[in-house]
């Protein structure tokens, strides 16, 4: 719907934003698919690991959508995002799973759920402009809200994992804009840190993030909208040994590489 109602709005004639402001605001919305390249997962240092990709039901294409929206004031950018990220599926294994101290067995089906969305809020300074091209760095702050589930069907087993925590961020973008309205732009949001360095506690965790994304778009009518067509690339996660709960031990590996092929629309 909200999709629906950006592209509406930039068809119709309606700008955001007027010579006179001190400000700019700017509004994306993109929809498309996400296709799993690689996700291993495992809980405890007993558990076993399980493929999402061979073994647990990702080898499909999922929808994919992301709204976000940003402020620019003078030189610096504000962004806003959330980036809804749930994938479930329903799998018979051939072989029992062990998570932390819970075992599926063989042959029996399991429902699965990946749930890993995120909230991020960023701020970007505008370091080098040249000619029609500029480049900004910044930081960001990421809110994980995740829920990784193992549910056997009959309900007779079932283990979750939820985890709510904050991500700092490195940031970078570039854009360049042609003299038609054309315009090419890439964009980086990541870290690669050791997680107990970061909180001051002694959780042994090394954790990183990657969130890239290239895109192409092309003026539509009337001025400030357009639409773009964007390849993304999502990877990172978590390993290590962090505070025990429920029936584990503590330990923790989480990693994955996800691509996404999107077609947006932009209003500023």
């Amino acid at each position: 719907m909200w999709i629906l109602t950006l592209t509406a709005l930039a068809l119709g004639g309606s700008l955001l934003n007027d010579e006179d402001r001190s400000y700019r605001i700017e509004l994306d919305a993109e929809l498309g698919l996400l296709a799993p390249m690689s996700h291993t997962v495992q809980f405890g240092t007993k558990g076993d690991e399980l493929n999402y990709i061979q073994d647990g039901g990702q080898d499909n294409l999922f929808p994919f959508a992301r709204p976000t929206a940003a402020i620019e004031v003078g030189r610096a950018r504000f962004t806003a995002l959330w980036q809804p990220l749930d994938l479930r599926s329903t799998v018979v294994l051939d072989r029992d799973l062990r998570v932390d101290g819970l075992v599926f067995p063989a042959q029996r089906p399991i429902d699965l759920r990946y749930g890993f969305s995120f909230w991020r809020v960023s701020w970007g300074q505008e370091v080098l402009q040249r000619d029609a091209a500029s480049l900004k760095l910044g930081v960001g702050l990421q809110i994980r809200n995740a829920t990784i589930g193992f549910t056997s069907v009959d309900g007779s087993l079932s283990e979750t994992k939820r985890d709510i925590g904050p991500v700092p961020l490195l940031e970078l973008e570039y854009r360049r804009t042609f003299e038609a309205g054309n315009y090419l732009e890439a964009e980086g949001d990541g870290f690669y840190a050791p997680i107990k360095y970061l909180n001051g506690g002694d959780v042994d965790v090394i954790g990183a993030i990657a969130d890239m994304q290239v895109r192409a778009g092309l003026p539509l009518a009337p001025e400030g909208a357009s639409t773009f067509l964007g390849v993304r690339y999502i990877g990172g996660g978590a390993s290590g040994t962090g505070t025990p709960d429920g029936t584990g031990d503590g330990y923790t590996s989480n990693w994955l590489h996800f691509l996404t092929l999107t077609v947006g629309v932009r209003m500023r």
